[in-house]
């Protein structure tokens, strides 16, 4: 166990269609056979985590540019990201500057997780990010296979990248690396155990409340692969067991909230 403090930092609120995070809630029937479309909420936001060997930044959101070309106009237009600043800015109100920062935890590389990368081009930041995540993230960027979620100019940048090359990775005292898979092929959880119990932070693994606790998948163009977000799931219930842990989700309102409460 470590003394370390999670300071969490609002990036913003991304609106979209609630099927894409959770798979088929609004099903047309013979009665009903165009049900009206639900927009649901979700904020973004990163994490900073006060550890003794050194201070962590989880995630670095959207790039502030998204909603003005950063993005590609179809996909703004279905994850609308509203309260867009620069990195800079926000962690500046939580009382960091970007120097502060010893270290990048990309929990993976997708538009909304990866845009404030920039911030960090040229210096000799470590950005851990796994293997199988840059892979896939080039692959999809640059070809016209893969997922439509990454933005090459997100994380093709002069970066000190950490590469996490297997399942499970210990990084310092109390933190360890998790692999994912299901999402996106190499999403990394990160398990905290504090002095005061154990952190799961799953990231997308649930985007919501609901794909964890009721086991809802997310809509197929969020899933990599289902059988694969499934076994994850297992696997990081199974941890939250033996654990006792308290697990929080990626685009959760009320898992932020809880951070903001000390939890």
């Amino acid at each position: 166990m470590v003394d370390a403090t999670l300071t969490p930092i609002d990036r913003g609120t991304i609106t979209s269609d609630v099927n894409n995070t959770i798979e088929g809630i609004v099903r047309g029937t013979a009665d009903e056979p165009n049900p009206e479309t639900i927009m649901g909420e979700g904020p973004v936001y990163n994490i900073v985590i006060n550890h003794p060997e050194g201070t962590l930044l989880w995630d670095t959101g959207s790039h502030p540019d998204a909603a003005d070309g950063h993005w590609p106009d179809e996909l703004y237009a279905a994850f609308e990201h509203t309260g867009l600043r620069p990195l800079e800015d926000d962690l500046a109100d939580a009382g960091y500057d970007v120097s502060d920062i010893d270290y990048v935890i990309q929990t993976h590389l997708h538009l909304d997780h990866a845009g404030g990368l920039y911030a960090f081009e040229g210096t000799d930041t470590p950005i851990f990010v796994h293997e199988e995540e840059l892979k896939y993230a080039y692959y999809a960027a640059k070809t016209d296979a893969g997922d439509e979620a990454y933005v090459a100019s997100d994380f093709d940048r002069d970066l000190e990248w950490e590469i996490v090359h297997r399942d499970r990775r210990h990084l310092f005292d109390g933190v360890e690396f998790v692999r994912l898979p299901g999402h996106t092929p190499g999403l990394l959880g990160v398990v905290l155990d504090l002095d005061d119990g154990t952190v799961i932070l799953a990231g997308d693994q649930a985007y919501t409340r609901a794909n964890y606790e009721r086991e809802l998948p997310m809509g197929g163009g969020l899933l990599w692969s289902k059988r694969d977000w499934v076994e994850s799931l297992r696997f990081l219930k199974d941890l939250e067991r033996r654990r006792d842990a308290r697990v929080i989700c990626g685009h959760a309102a009320e898992d932020l909230e809880a951070m903001q409460n000390g939890l």
